[in-house]
Order: structure tokens, then C-alpha cells, then sequence
């Protein structure tokens, strides 16, 4: 081989190399790496050292503590308590990873009270901070102060004057990590989210005083003292407006079967007002989220008060240690609960009674008209400030722009204002436990079956939604029934007539697909006779019913497509919400003229099709008053659940749930018939 085939036979060798590259070598991060990683997901706000900071002082049994912050947090963070102390023998190792007090094998976690326990906090905070520690233990006669970098101490602790307790502070805040300081520019945000913390443990820790402050300012945003009543503590930091409205709750369980928990605490009634919800959670002390408690709590409100009311809820649970799995979470703000479901549903109950107790009344202020406003107004709802001291307030809202509240119920019911005998209510169904299942555990309603063909549907859904009609279906006032399928709602100044039944038919089709997959089984008793029963609704839709010979029963089930799967689901889960559909029930309404379908004599062919049979009517004077009581029982009772339905159920969860279609703004799904303005300009002509 010569030398020019040796130099082209290396050339492609290395051609081959490059284009097969070779994987990447794997090699170990050194240790600063690693902890600054993991110090970024402890550590990802200034309010996550503000917490872990609290906790520490609880854990230490503070009595006072003391918070002052500067531009957000990101320059200064100054806790201060009058707890035990550190040891000065436990200084050296204090900022290193995973050292504690707290718990000394894994199985401590089965039964860990204290607040901290992985050992991560403080370190976390050396490797995105400047950290100064001052501390002074009982008994000794001066404390000390010492400095830490990147988990170790910068120099041996000096004594210094101190007061009993410990002060750590921090500064220059992510000062190695420009990305997320700059993302965290906003001071203003992230000092009210830990007003806002500090908040939450003043009204649950009632023994311990709490202050919170900006640096150099004279004034604290929160001062808490000491108290032995926790609604006094919620009024001295959320006001007086929301601990008037608030009512206390309680709920346990003792079954080993099923949960064992206790859990107390405050939630606002039907006065409360407000535009987000607030809720204060505690399990076994430690200051958490719950976002499935959250939601179910938020859809009994929905479902109980008008408005889909926004509450402010504070509960503490108590549970056995061990049934707390408190390691889920970086920053703790998460548990894993044993029996979630059932103490969930204990709890929800507990908050729907306390509900339906309290919406038996409401308080509204009148609201004052300029004299020179021609006519007068009702009374409004004043739902953005106390009045003054006289009783009167200025007109801020121009008449014309003012929306209808109805005084005498809160839910603004058209039948307020009727007076006619109000419906039968039906036995057993005058509370929402019935329909409990029907607006509850919907916790998750984006929850459905992993198949694509799904998915493209609820992306159709989604898509196709009509952001108009969207806003008004999330905050319109139901109003009453203008006749058997449309509803009077009101949204801001405008009354619409809402078809239910497109709107209920529409509302099941999009939560039959969002929950695809993942709906309870029902266990019947045996088997059921799939091919009678089919054949029997084939029959029913037959033109000719009473024929017994037809061959082309079974062309008719091809209106579902069984070979496409997006069509076949999206057929079937039409079906479904037609069936679920609020449509009106087979007898007449008996609140209307249908009141003479009920008067005996009538067949019951003609009573179901809202005709008057000849012999009915030809005996009309004879039995003038004389109705079949059983029958017309039977129908009030059916008409006043459909509405009740309606109103409780359906709009509740339309509210929540519901994306309108497009083809809903121009079907006479929804259709204007006033508005406040133009009425307003109707007048002034006249």
C-alpha cells in the first residue's frame, strides 16, 4: 500500500469518527455545584428563607419574633427571636447540609412534630446569601456572632452583646445567581407575599407575638399580640370587615377504618365578600397547601351562596404523626395525607352544613342616591366599604350603570318579587346532600384519559370557546326560569335568556370528555340485557312501532361511528350529555295554563302530550275544582327539583366548568333582551 492510499484510507477513518459521534463522558459535579442546585429549589424566594427562618424560631419555642425585611428581601432579611438559642459548641457544624436536631435516624419521620427536620434550610441560604448568626443560650453572659459562606464559618464566633435568642441574617440574596434575581426585581410583590405569610402564623401560633416590618420604617405591617382567642388574632391582622363575617367550624373522625383526624377552625358566611379566596391551612402546626381541600371547599360555596362567593377559610387538622408524610416537598409547603379522600369529604360536609345554617339571613347597606337622581333606587348591596358614621354614602356609580340586586334573596330569584304559592319542594331534596356528587370532587376536572383522541377534543373545546359568552357564564346571576327551557340570567347591566337545555346538554358533553376514563363504576345486581334493551330504544324511535319484523333495526346504531375512535368518542359522549341533559320533565308544567291538564277526567295520553281530552272538557263545569291530587303532586314535584337543580346544581357548576362554544353566541343559546343603558335612554325620551 502506498503512502497517498494510507493518507486517504485515515481521512475516511476520521470522517467515519466524526459523524459517528461518541456519547458524552459522565463525571461527578463538585460539591459547590451540588449544593447550590439544591440550594436553589429550598431557597427559590425571599419568602421561602423568611419561612424556614419562622418555623426555626418556632421550633426553638419563641415567644416574640420579629421580621424586618429591605428591598424584598433580596438585601436584607433580619429574623429575630427570643427562643432557646444555639449552643456555641454546635456553631461550627449549624450551616452545614444536613445536620439537625430534629430527627437522628429515617424512621423519626413517622412521628417528626417539629417543623424542620432535613438540615437544609440554613445551608441552602449560605450558598445563595451572606448569612450573620448572633445567638446567646440561657445562663451565659454575653452571646456570639459569626458569619457563614457557602455552608462553613468565614471565622472563629466572636462573643458580642446579645439578647436571649437567636438573630440570623441574611443579605445580598442570590448574589451569585444574576438570573433569578433579576427575575425577582419586584420588592413590592415579594415583601406582600411575606406580610402575607407572617399573616398566616400569627393567627394560628396565638401564643407567640409577631411583627413585621420594612427596614427603617417606623410602622409595622404586622403586629400581633399574644391572645388567647383566635378570632381576636384574625381581627387584629385581616380587620374587623372579615372577622364579623366568619363562623367557627369543626369536624373529626375516630373511625381506624376510614380517617382519623380533628380538625377546627373559622370560615366567612353569605356577608363575606371578596375577589380571591383566602385559605389559612395547618396540619399538625406546619403552615401548608391543599389544593384538592382548596377546591372542593370552593365548589360548596359556588354551589351554596350566589356568585360563586369567594371565601376566607382558616383551619387547623390535627392527625397522628404517622399519617402525615411530611418529605414531599422542597419547601415543605406540601403533605401526603393518609385517607386524602375521605378527610376531604368529612370536612367538605362539615363546611356545607355550616353554609345552609348561615344563608338563612344576610346583611346588606343601603346606598344613598344624589337628589339629583330623578326617582328613587331599592336598596344595593355595599360591598366595598363600611358605611359612615351617619348611615349615608356618596353616589360613586352612575344609576344607569348600577346592577340589580335583589334584597330579599341573596341567589337575586325572580320569584322574590312574584306573589304566587310557592312550589312544592321535594321530599329529601331541600338541602344540596343529594346533589353532593353532582358539583363535588371536581377537583381536577382537566383530569382525563391518556389518548390522543381525547386530547383533540378538549383542544377543540378550548379552541372553540367564546370568550364573550365565557365571562358571562362565569359571573352571571341566575335570576328564575322565564318558562320550561330558558333561564333569566344577569350579567353586569344585561338580562339574557339562556337555553338550559343546550347549555346542561353542552356542560356534560365537556365533562364526560375532560373525565373520560375516569367515572365510578356502577354494580348492578346482574347483567344487564344489553340486546333487549337496545332493541327496545330502536323500537321506541321506529316510525312504525308495532311492527315486530324489521330488518334494518341494525342500520340504525350506525349513527355512532365504532371504527373512527375521535368520532366514536365524540358521539358517545354527545349522547351522554343529552342524556344528562336538564330537559323538561314528561308532565306538564302545572304553575301555568297545564294547571287544566290535571283536572280528573283528563287521560293520561292527553295529560302527557299538554292536551284537554273532549269528555274533560265537556265535564268542565261539573267538576269544576276536582283534580287528580296524586298526579298533580307528582308534577309540582318534579318541576320544582328541575328548578332547583338548575339553580343549585347546574349554574354552579356551569360557572366552573363550562367553556361556551362559539356556535352558542348565534343558535339562541343565549339571547339580550334588556340593558340597563339603553332602558335608561328609553325613559329620558319619555
Amino acid at each position: 500500500m502506498d503512502d497517498e492510499s494510507a493518507v486517504i484510507i485515515q481521512e475516511e477513518e476520521e470522517a467515519l469518527s466524526l459523524q459517528r459521534k461518541e456519547p458524552p463522558r459522565i463525571h461527578r459535579l463538585e460539591e459547590s455545584v451540588v449544593n447550590r442546585i439544591a440550594a436553589g429549589e429550598v431557597i427559590q424566594r425571599p419568602i421561602s428563607a423568611v419561612k424556614e427562618l419562622v418555623e426555626n424560631s418556632l421550633d426553638a419555642g419563641s415567644t416574640s419574633i420579629s421580621v424586618v425585611v429591605k428591598d424584598g428581601g433580596l438585601k436584607l432579611i433580619q429574623v429575630s427571636d427570643d427562643g432557646h438559642g444555639i449552643r456555641y459548641e454546635d456553631l461550627p457544624i449549624l450551616c452545614e447540609r444536613h445536620t439537625t436536631s430534629k430527627l437522628s435516624a429515617f424512621e423519626d419521620l413517622q412521628t417528626i412534630k417539629s417543623m424542620g427536620f432535613r438540615g437544609e434550610a440554613l445551608a441552602s441560604m449560605t450558598y445563595v446569601g451572606h448569612v450573620t448568626v448572633t445567638t446567646i443560650t440561657e445562663g451565659q453572659l454575653h452571646g456570639y456572632r459569626v458569619s457563614y459562606r457557602d455552608g462553613v464559618m468565614e471565622h472563629q464566633p466572636r462573643p458580642c452583646a446579645a439578647v436571649k435568642g437567636t438573630q440570623i441574617m441574611i443579605e445580598n440574596l442570590f448574589y451569585n445567581m444574576a438570573a433569578r434575581r433579576k427575575t425577582l426585581q419586584n420588592s413590592a410583590d415579594d415583601y406582600s407575599k411575606i406580610v402575607d405569610v407572617i399573616s398566616r402564623f400569627s393567627i394560628h401560633h396565638t401564643k407567640v407575638s409577631f411583627s413585621c416590618r420594612k427596614h427603617s420604617a417606623a410602622r409595622a405591617d404586622v403586629h400581633s399580640v399574644a391572645t388567647c382567642s383566635r378570632l381576636d388574632a384574625i381581627r387584629s391582622v385581616y380587620g374587623v370587615a372579615v372577622a364579623r363575617d366568619l363562623m367557627e367550624v369543626a369536624a373529626s373522625d375516630d373511625d381506624p377504618s376510614g380517617s382519623i383526624f380533628k380538625m377546627d377552625g373559622y370560615i366567612s358566611n353569605s356577608n363575606y365578600s371578596a375577589k380571591k379566596t383566602v385559605m389559612v391551612l395547618f396540619i399538625n402546626d406546619r403552615l401548608v397547601e391543599c389544593s384538592a381541600l382548596k377546591r372542593a371547599i370552593e365548589v360548596v360555596y359556588a354551589a351554596t351562596l350566589p356568585k360563586a362567593s369567594k371565601p376566607f377559610i382558616y383551619m387547623s387538622i390535627v392527625l397522628p404523626p404517622e399519617h402525615v408524610d411530611v418529605n414531599v416537598h422542597p419547601t415543605k409547603k406540601e403533605v401526603s395525607l393518609l385517607n386524602q379522600e375521605s378527610i376531604i369529604e368529612n370536612i367538605q360536609t362539615a363546611v356545607e352544613l355550616m353554609l345552609r345554617n348561615s344563608n338563612t339571613s344576610k346583611t346588606f347597606h343601603t346606598q344613598t342616591v344624589c337628589p339629583s337622581t330623578a326617582g328613587s333606587l331599592g336598596s344595593s348591596r355595599n360591598t366595598q366599604l363600611s358605611p359612615s358614621k351617619d348611615g349615608s354614602r356618596s353616589q360613586k356609580v352612575p344609576v344607569n350603570k348600577l346592577v340589580r340586586t335583589d334584597s330579599l334573596d341573596p341567589s337575586g330569584r325572580l320569584h322574590a318579587y312574584l306573589q304566587v304559592k310557592p312550589p312544592r319542594q321535594p321530599e329529601g331534596k331541600t338541602d344540596l346532600t343529594t346533589v353532593r356528587s353532582a358539583v363535588r370532587q371536581r377537583r381536577n376536572p382537566k383530569e382525563s384519559a391518556d389518548l390522543t383522541s381525547i386530547q383533540e377534543l378538549l383542544n377543540d373545546i378550548d379552541g372553540n370557546c367564546h370568550s364573550g359568552l365565557l365571562e358571562v357564564v362565569r359571573h352571571c346571576t341566575y335570576i328564575g326560569m322565564a318558562d320550561d327551557v330558558f333561564a333569566l340570567l344577569q350579567h353586569n347591566t344585561r338580562l339574557y335568556l339562556a337555553n338550559v337545555v343546550n347549555l346542561s346538554k353542552e356542560l356534560m358533553y365537556q365533562q364526560v370528555l375532560r373525565r373520560f376514563a375516569h367515572f365510578n363504576a356502577i354494580q348492578l345486581s346482574e347483567p344487564a340485557p344489553l340486546p333487549e334493551l337496545l332493541m327496545l330504544a330502536l323500537k321506541e324511535e321506529d316510525l312504525d312501532p308495532e311492527c315486530s319484523e324489521n330488518d334494518d333495526l341494525k342500520e340504525k346504531i350506525a349513527e355512532v361511528d365504532w371504527e373512527d375512535e375521535k368520532n366514536c368518542f365524540q358521539t358517545v359522549s354527545a349522547a351522554l350529555g343529552n342524556f344528562y341533559a336538564m330537559h323538561p320533565p314528561l308532565l306538564p308544567n302545572p304553575s301555568g295554563d297545564s294547571l287544566q291538564c290535571y283536572k280528573k277526567g283528563t287521560k293520561h295520553d292527553d295529560i302527557k302530550n299538554g292536551r284537554n281530552s273532549p269528555n274533560k272538557l265537556e265535564n268542565d263545569a261539573v267538576m269544576k275544582d276536582e283534580y287528580d291530587n296524586e298526579l298533580l303532586s307528582e308534577a309540582e314535584t318534579a318541576w320544582a327539583q328541575r328548578e332547583w337543580t338548575i339553580q343549585h346544581v347546574l349554574f354552579p357548576s356551569m360557572r366552573l366548568f363550562l367553556k361556551p362554544p362559539n356556535s352558542m353566541a348565534t343558535n339562541g343559546t343565549f339571547v339580550q333582551v334588556a340593558s340597563l343603558e339603553k332602558l335608561y335612554k328609553i325613559f329620558e325620551r319619555c
